[in-house]
């Protein structure tokens, strides 16, 4: 698949993306230079590219923009996911059709290949994104190594050897890398048009945040519905957070294999569990509580990326349209008894959601509090308040 001319308007490549198998895509290199080597997905969103680069969720891999033109909005400090910017949690690197755009928004800050540069974030454009993304969605997601050197000289049997070898992300506990290093609180409540962030008041819940990776507006969406959020650790015991006497417990997403970081998080989660307290789980926090569950997990040929994605849920008949961002899942066959299938894909019929029968406790696979993406199912966030609120003896909110 390696091209053969140069269709940016160079000479030469400033930039490859040397995929495990051998093969060498040519592009014109921008953001920071160097080399990442990471796992290849495509991105299927139409907005929302520096929410989608700072997710941590997408640590190791690289991002593979299905749609063109990237760039056009600038960057700026109040569309970052991810809680510390200087530990550049989330992707390594980028992929794009087009050379990025200058900006052209009111609320731009810097100029988008300024900021990939200050982030580390290697990326490379002119490359046929179409085609790439057919590769990914024949072979699905691919090891690879991203390079961007100035003066185009690379040593591509190195960068081969180098993506050939690298073990991908089975196996592999990236949580511990993106998580935050102590416990904090967080009052930010979403943006608002000429307002910008706001802030939560007096709450009257108190939810203990399990940071596998959290993304801010999932933070930003329980504190608009009245409670507080204390941000604890991957590597917290149980011990730490029912010393903090939550009303709630929520597990966040996160990257990297549930498998590999289950082995600390599931002993904790089950300690949880036997506590009775209202518990969501988002992503990987999904996948860990089906893991503590007794489900299994499944890596997926291609996963899901993008914020287009049709999703079921059983317990109202709807259909809504969701934001997703994983490569893992959780195995429908293997939930045990008393456990529940409540969402499904309706791309691929994988399981996108579960619930302890009984108990307060629910867990999504896909990504409710969008950023980028519809806001379809932000009703998960009322419906996790309104187990918290039924506990207290307050009454429920509307679920819409």
């Amino acid at each position: 698949m390696a091209t053969t001319t140069a269709p940016w308007g160079e000479t030469k490549p400033t930039a490859l993306l040397v995929l495990a198998d051998g093969t060498v895509i040519e592009g014109k290199g921008f953001g920071a230079t160097g080399s990442a080597t990471a796992e290849v997905c495509f991105n299927t969103a139409l907005t929302g590219y520096q929410e989608i680069l700072t997710d941590p969720s997408y640590a190791g891999q690289i991002v593979t923009f299905t749609f063109p033109h990237i760039g056009n909005v600038g960057t700026n400090e109040e569309d970052i996911e991810d809680l510390n910017p200087a530990a550049r949690a989330g992707a390594v690197g980028a992929v794009f059709r087009a050379d990025m755009t200058d900006p052209s928004n009111f609320r731009s800050a810097e100029h988008l290949d300024a900021w990939l540069k200050r982030r580390g974030i290697v990326a490379l454009s002119g490359v046929d994104t179409r085609a790439l993304t057919a590769l990914l969605r024949e072979k699905g997601a691919a090891n690879a190594v991203i390079a961007h050197s100035p003066d185009g000289k690379f040593d591509v049997e190195a960068l081969k050897k180098q993506a050939s070898e690298w073990s991908g992300l089975e196996g592999r506990d990236l949580a511990r890398d993106v998580t935050s290093g102590q416990s904090s609180t967080w009052t930010e409540t979403p943006w608002v048009w000429n307002e910008g962030y706001g802030d939560n008041g007096e709450p009257t819940a108190h939810i203990v945040a399990v940071d596998y990776g959290v993304k801010r507006n999932i933070l930003r969406l329980i504190a608009s519905l009245g409670a507080k959020v204390t941000l604890v650790p991957a590597t917290s015991s149980a011990d730490d957070v029912l010393a903090l006497k939550p009303d709630g417990i929520f597990l966040s997403n996160g990257p990297g294999d549930p498998a590999a970081t289950g082995e600390y998080a599931v002993p904790m989660i089950k300690e949880l569990l036997k506590a009775d307290i209202p518990l969501f789980g988002i992503c990987l926090g999904h996948q860990l509580l089906a893991l503590a569950l007794g489900a299994k997990t499944v890596k997926m040929h291609q996963g899901h990326h993008g914020a287009n994605h049709p999703v079921k849920d059983h317990t109202t008949g709807k259909v809504e349209i969701v934001s997703m961002n994983h490569g893992f899942a959780v195995d429908s066959n293997s939930l045990p008894e008393g456990v529940e299938e409540t969402h499904v894909s309706l791309f691929d019929n994988s399981n996108c959601g579960i619930a302890l029968v009984g108990k307060p406790v629910f867990s999504v696979q896909h990504h409710p509090e969008a950023s980028p993406g519809p806001q379809d199912s932000h009703y998960l966030f009322r419906r996790f308040m309104n187990l918290v609120r039924e506990r207290k003896g307050e009454p429920a909110l509307e679920e819409r």
